[in-house]
């Protein structure tokens, strides 16, 4: 009987460790490391590569117009969207959308790109920056 009565913390702590214990959570099993065989192997862990965006990974490019092009929006919108094909500075031709009302760009010019897609076209994912090298700023309207 005093065998019992000298059990009775650890009985308790037991008791008040399972009632905590969630239902939901599982036995915490150790994994063993990988052998040597099994390293050798598999070889070294792949590391998936790292997405890069549409300018590859830089803020703004710099790229030179091949031809300017109009483009149709897709479903419910209608309209003619400027766009223009470049020579990325990597050496990348991509489409590129011009935002604003009216341009003044034409082949070999010089214009910086950024990223950001036009929604209603698809796979143009670059748009150009107003205001730099050869494309103008917006012109406002007079009134």
């Amino acid at each position: 009987m005093s065998s019992l009565w000298s059990l009775r913390p650890v009985l308790t702590s037991l008791l008040q460790a399972s009632q905590h214990a969630s239902v939901w959570t599982a036995p915490v099993l150790s994994r063993s490391m990988a052998t040597l065989n099994q390293m050798h192997r598999m070889g070294k862990p792949k590391m998936p590569p790292k997405s890069v965006g549409p300018t590859f990974n830089r803020p703004q490019m710099k790229a030179v117009i091949l031809k300017t092009m109009i483009r149709k929006p897709k479903k419910p919108n209608s309209a003619n969207r400027k766009c223009a094909q470049v020579r990325l500075s990597n050496g990348k031709e991509v489409v590129v959308f011009i935002p604003g009302e009216g341009h003044n760009l034409q082949e070999h010019n010089v214009v910086l790109v950024q990223g950001g897609r036009t929604q209603d076209l698809p796979g143009i994912k670059l748009t150009v920056v107003r205001g730099k090298y050869d494309c103008s700023h917006v012109v406002k309207k007079k009134q």
